[in-house]
């Protein structure tokens, strides 16, 4: 399949589907992204603008972020 394939595929996707997916493919696709230490410096603006689009401020996230455990890479 190309890429413009499974983004097609996933675009036609329900609402329900596309959440899920996003839920369950994120974290993996991140790890092995995250290899590449300047990825991280181009997702973050994408990132920022879903947050943006949202409504959600910004200054929201901070209470959530302060929650979230923080570990170290050994």
């Amino acid at each position: 399949m190309t890429q413009q394939e499974i983004t097609d595929a996933v675009m036609a996707m329900s609402l329900e589907d596309k959440k899920a997916f996003i839920i369950q493919t994120l974290p993996g696709l991140a790890k092995d992204a995250m290899t590449d230490k300047s990825f991280l410096l181009q997702m973050l603006p994408v990132f920022l603008g879903i947050v943006k689009d949202s409504g959600l401020d910004l200054a929201q996230l901070l209470p959530l972020l302060n929650t979230m455990p923080v570990t170290e890479k050994a």
